[in-house]
């Protein structure tokens, strides 16, 4: 029972309904008024009573995964038909109509078509893009329709505008998409053959030409191993012949026009001129040499007459020999003939190629399935090495400088370790020179209270000794030794080797060292030596604290003796001692195993540090110091600015101002000593200030 068309009796259709417009049906066109929306829909896109939209692009089934538009799921795709045209050709009698073959490809990403023709050498036919690529729409009576991809198929025709192209195969690819969106393919066909090329191919096989074309096209070759190089080591054994020797040879093997070039490795000092190539890139005969040939007999064509004419440029025609007569044949090496082991003819000369590298192998390996490729050794055993022996030293200048003047005819000066020389000169605070303090032990009780400075250079190994001025002593003191490098004693003066001459690892505290007859005993060092020897520990092992501390558990025996020594020496229980009562106590109970350099390391190790801090009147007085050193007078400005800055009258400023006065009066301190002074949360009074200044 159907309700009546009363209010309250219906239901409003346009419940959550959003959209109301309508669709554009009637416009302009070249200024007639005319209806150019048919398959618009009504209010809101909803479709008109029994109105169908027609889908324009092809409609694939949904699959698993993300909705990617078309353009990108399916970009770079293409369906591939191979089909014929049957062409009529009403006004010629060889033939009534030609089949010509198409291949359409199908893009889709947006359902483009392309068919393109292939080219047929001398069809006569313009051939190549047929359709260009491009949407096409269906034969009437739906002409207001594209094809899709639901239109193609296996054994079907396909009417693009008016021509009927019967498809009659498809790729791989394309059999597998069609199967996967669900079309049925049909069974492939077969195109029919073209009744005039096959009477004309059966007319060419029958012919014989009169001037045949050889063709010698080696454009491919060159495109496919254009530098692509095969080598070989190899070794030519002339040692038969009168001052022959063997000889090592590089083969080089040109694939891309079969050539080969070979160089010769010339060893140091082999007393060969040095030659660019041992054999110049060419074709080399298997069979060489064979002969000297007159110009025109190694040629790939023969030329039997010119007809046509002939100008300064070009030949119009010629006429070449079929048959070859008198033609030479050499038989040249190709890559087939090269392997390690074999034994090749260079024009006369046995070469035999014993190795190649890593390019050469995978090539065999790839194109011949070649896996052997053991190597023959090619060098030949070195002869016996003459030492060479040089005369002694002469007295004359430095061993250097003698032995320089026996290597060549024209003597050049010694070229010393200018690495070393860079790496260890003195740069800024860091001089790279070690210094000891030394003693002589000599008999003469007038020498022995002598103290003297030795200094070693490690930019050159040199040695000065220098003996500082001490008056009322009875010496002039000053440099007693300049820098120069020490010989070690007892060695001899006229001899063919170099000299030893001291080094940095054997000088140390506790040593004994002997500087041109003079014996002289290091007794103390300064703080940047201990400091080098220090870093340096693999150099100076008496300097390790590491092997210092395994000797003395040597001595473990001794633990408790040592303990109450110590206890004993400290009678006001401070827990230190001075360095002399230290050393003592080690000397007696190590009983001369350690020296004196390993007891300063084991006080280094373990001593009291210093106070970082220094008292404030050393900075002070080094403050002045700097002062008068830079002639500043500035004082009255300074101490104005301060009272200034003092507006309540403290008489006390806070240091970050004090700070920023003297900065601003360009105060000639630096910032370390500056900060020193005015560190923390210091406050400077003005009589302080005052008395800085002053």
């Amino acid at each position: 029972m159907a309700l009546p068309l009363l209010p309250g009796n219906n239901f409003n259709r346009n419940m959550g309904k959003e959209k109301f417009h309508k669709s554009q049906h009637w416009g302009f066109c070249n200024n007639v008024r005319m209806l150019v929306g048919e398959d618009k829909p009504g209010i809101g896109g909803e479709l008109l009573f029994g109105q169908k939209i027609k889908p324009k692009y092809s409609v694939f089934p949904k699959g698993m995964g993300t909705d990617s538009p078309s353009w990108v799921a399916f970009d770079k795709q293409v369906l591939s038909f191979d089909a014929y045209l049957e062409d009529e050709v009403p006004d010629k009698s060889q033939e009534n109509y030609r089949i010509r073959r198409y291949k359409i490809y199908f893009y889709l990403e947006d359902d483009t078509v392309e068919v393109n023709e292939p080219v047929l050498q001398n069809s006569g036919l313009p051939q190549g893009i047929f359709i260009r690529r491009h949407r096409i729409s269906l034969p009437p009576p739906n002409e207001d329709q594209f094809y899709t991809v639901h239109h193609f198929n296996v054994n079907t025709d396909i009417v693009f505008y008016g021509r009927t192209f019967k498809v009659y195969d498809c790729d791989a690819f394309t059999k597998n998409f069609l199967t996967k969106i669900g079309v049925k393919l049909n069974p492939p066909g077969q195109c029919p053959e073209d009744p005039y090329m096959k009477t004309r191919r059966e007319k060419l096989d029958c012919m014989e030409p009169i001037c045949p074309y050889e063709s010698f096209d080696t454009l491919k070759q060159f495109l496919e191993y254009d530098r692509k190089v095969l080598r070989f080591f190899c070794v030519w054994d002339d040692s038969g012949s009168v001052f022959g020797d063997r000889r090592e040879l590089i083969l080089h093997y040109f694939l891309s026009d079969d050539t080969i070039e070979i160089k010769e490795v010339l060893p140091h000092n082999s007393g060969r001129d040095a030659m660019s190539l041992f054999l110049q890139r060419r074709k080399l005969p298997k069979y060489g040499p064979p002969g000297v040939y007159q110009p025109g007999q190694l040629t790939d064509r023969t030329v039997l007459n010119v007809y046509g004419g002939y100008s300064e440029t070009r030949v119009y025609g010629f006429l070449l020999d079929k048959y070859q007569l008198g033609k030479l044949d050499q038989e040249f090496y190709k890559d087939t003939d090269l392997s390690i082991g074999t034994t090749i003819n260079v024009w006369g000369r046995k070469v035999l190629l014993c190795d190649c590298d890593d390019f050469t192998k995978t090539y065999y390996r790839t194109k011949y399935g070649i896996e052997n490729f053991t190597s023959i050794p090619c060098k030949a055993p070195s002869p016996p090495k003459i030492e060479r022996k040089f005369p002694p030293y002469t007295g004359f200048g430095s061993e250097e400088d003698s032995l320089r003047s026996c290597i060549g005819l024209m003597p050049t000066p010694h070229q010393r370790n200018f690495k070393k020389f860079i790496e260890f000169d003195s740069y800024g605070n860091i001089s790279n020179t070690l210094r000891f303090f030394a003693k002589l032990i000599t008999h003469k009780c007038a020498d022995v209270e002598r103290m003297f400075v030795i200094s070693y250079f490690l930019s050159d190994d040199t040695i000065s000794v220098f003996e500082p001025i001490e008056r009322n002593s009875g010496y002039t003191g000053g440099m007693f030794l300049k820098r120069v490098r020490v010989k070690k004693p007892g060695q001899e003066v006229f001899k063919s080797e170099f000299s030893e001459y001291i080094k940095a690892e054997e000088l140390y505290v506790g040593a004994k060292v002997n500087v041109n007859g003079y014996l002289f005993f290091l007794v103390n060092a300064d703080e940047y030596t201990l400091n080098y020897m220090e870093r340096n520990s693999d150099k100076f092992p008496l300097s390790s604290i590491e092997l210092v501390i395994q000797k003395l558990k040597e001595e473990e025996c001794k633990s408790r003796e040592l303990k109450q020594v110590f206890t004993a020496a400290d009678c006001m229980h401070t827990k230190m001692v001075d360095f002399n009562t230290f050393r003592e106590i080690m000397m007696n109970l190590t009983v001369g195993k350690l020296t004196d350099q390993e007891v300063i390391t084991i006080a280094r190790r373990y001593r009291v540090p210093e106070d970082p801090c220094p008292h404030r009147n050393v900075l002070v007085a080094q403050a002045h110091e700097q002062l008068k050193k830079n002639a500043f007078e500035n004082f009255e400005r300074l101490i104005a600015m301060c009272v200034y800055e003092d507006r309540e009258k403290k008489k006390v400023l806070p240091s970050k101002d004090i700070k920023r006065l003297c900065k601003s009066s360009r105060l000639p301190l630096n910032e370390d000593l500056l900060g020193s002074l005015l560190s923390g949360d210091v406050k400077m009074s003005g009589l302080e200030c005052h008395h800085l200044f002053l």
